[in-house]
C-alpha cells in the first residue's frame, strides 16, 4: 500500500511540475503571436486524448491527457499537427506565413525565452524569501579521503583543505560544486596542503566516477566528535560522553567522523580510543558488538561541526542572484549535453527521461519541500528551454533553423520538404522518447 501511495505522489509532483513548465512554455509562444496579430487555433497543455476544452473568440483552449507536452496551433504554420490543407490556399494577414522573419522568430524563440525568465523567477523568489545558507570554506579545515574513493583516484589526500576551483579561489564550499565549474573542460581542484596550494586535475570521465561513487560532500569535513551518545551502549560502558573527539583508534590517529567510522569497523577489537574531552586527553577501551561493529554515538551536525553562514538579499539582490543562478545552470547543463556528445560521459548513466525526472522531482520535494520543488522546477525549466532549441525538425529548435535559412536566402523551404523533415523529426522524438525511457527503467530498477 505505501508504495502505491509513493507512486501517486510521485507522479502527481511530477505533473504538476510539467503543467507549470509546460504552460509557461505554450504562454510565451501564445502572447508573441497575439502581439504579432496572429490567429491561434488551439491553446494546449497536455497531447490528446483530449479531456477538457472550450472556445473563446478564435482559439480553443484543451486540457491533454498526456502531460508531457503542449502546443500552439497558429494558423499558417506547419507544425506537430502536420495540418497542412492551408497550404495550397490565400495567404491570409492573420497567418504566421504571411508575418515577417523576424516576427516569426519572436514567436518561435518565445517559448524558450519564458522558459528561462521563470527559472529567474523562481530562483529570484528562493534568494528573496528563503536567503542563502552557506559554507565558508575557511571554516574547513580540511577533508577526510578514504582509500579507493573518487577523490582519492584524483590525487586528493586526507587533510587537504579546498580553497577553489578550475584556477579560482572561492568563498563558499558551494561555488566549488556549481553545475559550471563541475561541468568545465579540463576541470581542477585547488587544495592546500602543507601550506602549498595544489591543483588536482580530474579525468574527462569525472562525473561518471562521481555518479557511481561520490565525491566531497559536507559529511568529509565533520570531525571525530560525539553529539551523544546512547543510554547502555558500549560507549557509555567505556565511559564516553557527548561533545568528546576521538583523537586516534588503536594508535592509529582519527580526525573525521568518516575515518572514525571506517577505523571501528575494520581495526581489531577491542578498540583503544584516545579521546579529547575540555582540553585533557585520556584513553579507554571500547568493545563494540562484534557482528554489527556498533558502539552507540551518533553524529554531530553540520551546524555544530563548522559554520553556516545565512546570508540575506532584498529585491534587488535578489534578482541578480536569480540571473546567476539561471546563467549557472545553464551553462552547466550546455557543458554537461556537450560531455555527453564528446563521449566523455555516459548517455546511459546521465541522460534521463520521464522516469527520471519523476524520481529526481519526487526526491527534491522529500528532501526540501516546497524549496526543493521550487528549485528543481526552476533546474527543468532550464532544461526544458535548452532542449527546445535543439536543431531537431519538430522542436522550436527546427523551426528556428528553417527560419534562419528563409532570412539569409530570402527563400522558404518548400512546404514537401518541411514536411517531410517535421515528420522524421517527430519519429525521431518518439523513438528518443521511448529509449531513454527504457534507460530509465532499467537505471532505477537495477
Amino acid at each position: 500500500m505505501e508504495w502505491i501511495l509513493s507512486l501517486s505522489n510521485t507522479i502527481l509532483i511530477f505533473i504538476a511540475a510539467i503543467f507549470i513548465l509546460v504552460t509557461v512554455h505554450e504562454l510565451g509562444h501564445f502572447l508573441a503571436a497575439k502581439l504579432f496579430g496572429m490567429r491561434v487555433d488551439k491553446f494546449s497543455i497536455g497531447f490528446p486524448p483530449k479531456i477538457f476544452g472550450y472556445k473563446k473568440g478564435e482559439t480553443e483552449y484543451v486540457i491533454g491527457a498526456t502531460p508531457l507536452g503542449g502546443y500552439v496551433q497558429i494558423a499558417g504554420m506547419i507544425d506537430e499537427s502536420m495540418d497542412s490543407d492551408f497550404i495550397d490556399e490565400e495567404v491570409k494577414p492573420d497567418e504566421f506565413r504571411a508575418k515577417p522573419v523576424w516576427q516569426r522568430i519572436v514567436v518561435i524563440t518565445a517559448g524558450v525565452i519564458f522558459n528561462m525568465i521563470l527559472a529567474v523567477v523562481i530562483f529570484t523568489g528562493i534568494a528573496w524569501n528563503y536567503g542563502e545558507d552557506v559554507i565558508p570554506l575557511d571554516s574547513i579545515q580540511g577533508i577526510y579521503v578514504a582509500e579507493g574513493s573518487v577523490a582519492d583516484q584524483i590525487g586528493m589526500q586526507t587533510g587537504d583543505r579546498l580553497i577553489g576551483v578550475n584556477g579560482k579561489e572561492m568563498e563558499y564550499f558551494q561555488q566549488i560544486l556549481s553545475p559550471s565549474e563541475i561541468t568545465g573542460r579540463n576541470l581542477t581542484f585547488m587544495v592546500e596542503r602543507d601550506g602549498e596550494v595544489i591543483d588536482v586535475p580530474t579525468p574527462p570521465d569525472f562525473l561518471d566516477l562521481v555518479n557511481r561513487g561520490g565525491f566531497i560532500t559536507t559529511t568529509s569535513f565533520v570531525p571525530s566528535t560525539f553529539s551523544q551518545v546512547l543510554e547502555g551502549s558500549a560507549a557509555e560502558e567505556a565511559g564516553l560522553q557527548g561533545g568528546d573527539r576521538v583523537i586516534s583508534v588503536n594508535n592509529e590517529p582519527v580526525s573525521y567522523w568518516e575515518e572514525l567510522v571506517i577505523k571501528i569497523q575494520n581495526s581489531e577489537l577491542p578498540l583503544e580510543f584516545e579521546v579529547l574531552r575540555n582540553g585533557e586527553l585520556f584513553t579507554t577501551t571500547v568493545t563494540p558488538d562484534p557482528e554489527t561493529r556498533l558502539i552507540g554515538i551518533a553524529q554531530p551536525s553540520i551546524d555544530e561541526s563548522f559554520r553556516i553562514d545565512q546570508l540575506s538579499y532584498n529585491l534587488g539582490e535578489s534578482v541578480v542572484v536569480g540571473f546567476q543562478r539561471t546563467n549557472d545552470t545553464l551553462f552547466g547543463i550546455v557543458q554537461g549535453l556537450g560531455k555527453l556528445f564528446s563521449g566523455d560521459i555516459s548517455v546511459r548513466e546521465n541522460l534521463g527521461g520521464p522516469v527520471a525526472i519523476a524520481t529526481f522531482t519526487r526526491e527534491a520535494t522529500d528532501r526540501g519541500g516546497w524549496l526543493g520543488f521550487w528549485n528543481i522546477t526552476a533546474f527543468l525549466s532550464v532544461t526544458l528551454a535548452i532542449m527546445n532549441m535543439l536543431p531537431i525538425p519538430a522542436l522550436d529548435g527546427g523551426h528556428f533553423m528553417f527560419l534562419v535559412y528563409e532570412g539569409i536566402t530570402r527563400r522558404e523551404p518548400s512546404p514537401k520538404v518541411r514536411m517531410g523533415l517535421q515528420q522524421l523529426g517527430f519519429i525521431f522524438l518518439v523513438g528518443l522518447i521511448i529509449l531513454i525511457t527504457f534507460n530509465d527503467i532499467l537505471r532505477t530498477f537495477g
